[in-house]
């Protein structure tokens, strides 16, 4: 097993290059996690996440991510409808000023943060934590409101878009200064979809003028405590990436789909400003197979090997859906050096 040294994420996100391949996901699944420890999901926070770490050593990496339930930290929503897909319409739960009010925010100061303390006491040697949001800005708002729903309110009541996304990014930046403040976290992920395949679920002035001004908190927070901040985003960002990079000044981003812009294009293009986060396709994590992943794993790190400031990973995450062996072929890639 690797000996884990969380200086290789860093050093990837400082756009230098690693002592050796470094992985990285947004997260796992539970049967992957459970298959990698040799034990089911122990439950409760703590004991959940020490699962995790375990899980997530015993695969070659230098961290394990944190869930913000663990904290006791989300934004009440009505059930989503599901069939094939997700919808992002159908919530609805805010709709005027009156259902604002009614609407049962959640308290920032009752989040659980002692669950840190316990964990700095039982951290593996050489990993860290890197936390994720319940959900991002946006994706809360949208959540919270109904896609469909967000874009006739912000031509009839952009105020009180204002509110919404005033009152979700607040307590999402508490949670993070919180997170980046802990000893055992190594920095934190912002993780918020952003858009479709060809465009951003709203126009770039709207995301420039309510979703971007939250982002840049959170980097700024993450950066007062002398740690990284990384965006995980889906969708399309050919129209914003100089917002992430210049103005909100995220030091990585990951979440990379051939059909928008593979991650051997996006790290030509923008790897000298910003750290390039996995990148081989859900596609072939799929329905490749492990020769496949292997070999394009391999190329990629090759092509990152000069300049650094890559991390190996998968374009998004690794569900259940995934065949596990696609999935050590991955790591292994990462593990030969």
């Amino acid at each position: 097993m690797r000996t884990p040294d969380f200086e290789n994420v860093l050093k990837a996100l400082r756009r230098e290059k690693p002592n050796r391949p470094t992985l990285y996901e947004l997260f796992l699944n539970e049967s992957f996690y459970a298959r990698l420890t040799g034990r089911a999901n122990p439950g409760g926070p703590v004991e959940e996440h020490v699962w995790i770490l375990e899980a997530m050593a015993n695969a070659g990496y230098d961290y394990a991510p944190w869930g913000s339930w663990a904290n006791g930290f989300s934004f009440p929503k009505k059930e989503r409808e599901r069939s094939a897909t997700l919808s992002m319409n159908g919530n609805g739960m805010i709709t005027d000023w009156e259902s604002f009010e009614e609407y049962q925010w959640p308290d920032v100061d009752a989040f659980d943060f002692d669950v840190f303390d316990k964990m700095n006491r039982v951290m593996p040697e050489g990993m860290k934590l890197v936390p994720l949001g319940p959900s991002g800005v946006l994706e809360n708002v949208n959540g919270i409101v109904g896609y469909d729903n967000l874009c006739y309110m912000l031509y009839e009541e952009p105020d009180l878009v204002q509110a919404i996304f005033d009152h979700v990014g607040s307590r999402i930046l508490k949670y993070y200064e919180a997170c980046a403040q802990a000893d055992c976290v190594g920095m934190i992920c912002s993780n918020d979809d952003w858009g479709f395949n060809t465009q951003t679920f709203l126009s770039p002035s709207d995301m420039r003028k309510y979703v971007f001004p939250w982002h840049k908190k959170f980097v700024e927070a993450a950066h007062r405590s002398g740690k990284p901040a990384i965006l995980h985003s889906c969708g399309y960002f050919g129209d914003i990436i100089e917002d992430v990079i210049e103005d909100m000044k995220y030091d990585g981003r990951h979440s990379y789909e051939d059909n928008i812009m593979p991650a051997e294009e996006a790290y030509d293009k923008y790897g000298s400003r910003i750290a390039i986060l996995g990148g081989i396709d859900m596609n072939l994590m799929t329905a490749g197979t492990p020769e496949e992943i292997y070999k394009r794993a391999r190329a990629m790190l090759e092509r990152t090997s000069e300049c650094g400031g890559y991390l190996l990973g998968s374009g998004n995450s690794i569900p259940d859906y995934v065949p596990f062996e696609n999935f050590m072929a991955l790591t292994k890639a990462a593990l030969d050096g």
